[in-house]
């Protein structure tokens, strides 16, 4: 395996799984942060952000992977720098990229050597070649640089395992030189390449996401539809996943996507359509659609309350979904206001999520350690994600707990045949009420 000295700028997400899964597969990494904090965290092993295996393989590989602020040095001499800064959303739901300009910036000031540098952020089409135009402008040094599209397909709460175990590495280049050093860059990897030009590559990304947005906000359409006709969403999504063509991933009803990515990336590709004269229709109606569905646990709350003023509501989860920390676009964030300002006494449980919405709602809710204490006396009950102690708990617990054993579950948790057994009133998505008292 052919050695290059590499450096990734951001330590979230995107930049410090892909630093970390690039030591494990053999590489020596530099990761770069302005965050001297967070920097001498990670150098203790400890990893910023809540993600699976992430630590394990920090500490595993830690002979192989160096963490720093002094990004002028270690800019100068590197062969491959990776951009994985954040791209946040705007007001006008464009991507903001102020961050990688200042990273490119940063680099074009300090090269001192050719050098390949490669945006993993997700970015609008156009972007690589804006960038590349924009640091050449910049460089102090007569060097030669190439910028390469190279975008990431991870999830979160599995983004080590999508990372190490990619269906595909699109790389978009206008060099054959570029093309064949990232190659070796990802030899190790042993997976299907897709080699493209940069624009292409940029299109492939988005494209993706949005597909996936969009594949959700019409199941959720059509388990809307289900409880007005009396089908069950299960059986239909069932029904429609054993079609190849169409396929089982996505097909999950719930209240809504979530996120650093599908919230953000279907606005920029709204935005950059609108830009150019052209309407997304698809794309417009999956976020319209999801902005719906985030709400309509508190539409079919208002059947059993009026006023949620002085109601006892246990919540179980806060995240946008389970094994992250993460509240980007997380439907509780949409929810949970609405009850407080309509007086709700709220408690909530999650294992993972909870310092993170204390820094939002520090003291206007009561936050539990157990399903138990969350459930206590409550009179109804929020299920906004799906994670495991959820979907493995005793549903015997809120009939012996509840003052009112209501439960609305965002996340189809529960068999419904289970909870036939069990005197409680129950409404999923797409399903049929269960009512038992």
């Amino acid at each position: 395996m052919k050695q290059y000295n590499i450096v990734v700028a951001g330590t979230g997400y995107v930049g410090l799984v892909t630093g970390v899964c690039l030591a494990e597969k053999g590489h020596k990494v530099t990761c770069v942060d302005v965050n001297q904090e967070k920097i001498d965290y990670m150098k203790k092993g400890k990893s910023p952000i809540y993600e699976k295996d992430l630590e394990e393989l920090m500490i595993k590989n830690k002979d192989r992977l160096n963490y720093t602020t002094d990004s002028a040095s270690i800019y100068k001499s590197a062969d491959v720098i990776f951009i994985g800064v954040g791209t946040p959303e705007k007001k006008d739901g464009s991507a903001n990229l102020k961050y990688v300009y200042k990273v490119a910036k940063e680099i074009a000031q300090s090269l001192e050597k050719d050098c390949i540098i490669v945006i993993k952020s997700t970015v609008p089409i156009g972007t690589n070649k804006k960038i590349e135009k924009y640091i050449r402008s910049n460089l102090k040094n007569d060097v030669d640089v190439e910028l390469v599209s190279n975008p990431e397909f991870l999830s979160q709460g599995t983004a080590v395992h999508d990372t190490l175990h990619a269906q595909r590495i699109v790389i978009g280049v206008k060099s054959k030189n570029a093309e064949k050093i990232m190659r070796e860059v990802y030899d190790p990897f042993e997976v299907e390449y897709v080699i493209t030009d940069r624009e292409s590559a940029e299109m492939i990304k988005y494209a993706s996401n949005d597909f996936l947005a969009l594949k959700i906000s019409y199941i959720n359409e059509i388990a809307n539809l289900c409880e007005i006709v009396g089908a069950n969403i299960t059986d239909v999504a069932k029904g429609m996943g054993l079609d190849s063509r169409i396929g089982n991933k996505f097909l999950n009803a719930g209240i809504g996507y979530g996120g650093s990515c599908f919230p953000k990336d279907t606005k920029a590709l709204n935005w950059l359509g609108n830009f150019y004269d052209y309407e997304l229709k698809t794309v417009k109606a999956a976020i319209e659609v999801n902005e719906n569905q985030k709400i309509k646990l508190i539409k079919k709350a208002r059947k059993y309350y009026e006023s949620f003023e002085g109601i006892n509501v246990a919540v179980l989860g806060l995240s946008f979904k389970p094994n992250t920390d993460d509240l980007r676009e997380a439907p509780s964030l949409d929810c949970i206001p609405i009850l407080l300002d309509d007086g709700a006494k709220i408690k909530a449980y999650d294992p993972v999520a909870e310092n993170n919405y204390k820094k939002i709602y520090p003291t206007e809710i009561e936050y539990c350690k157990s399903v138990e204490d969350t459930l206590k006396d409550a009179d109804i009950c929020f299920i906004f994600t799906e994670w495991d102690f959820v979907k493995e708990m005793d549903i015997s617990l809120f009939k012996k707990l509840m003052a009112k054993p209501i439960v609305l579950d965002g996340r189809n948790c529960f068999d419904l045949n289970k909870v036939k057994n069990e005197r409680i009133i129950y409404e999923s998505i797409g399903r049929k009420l269960i009512d038992n008292i």
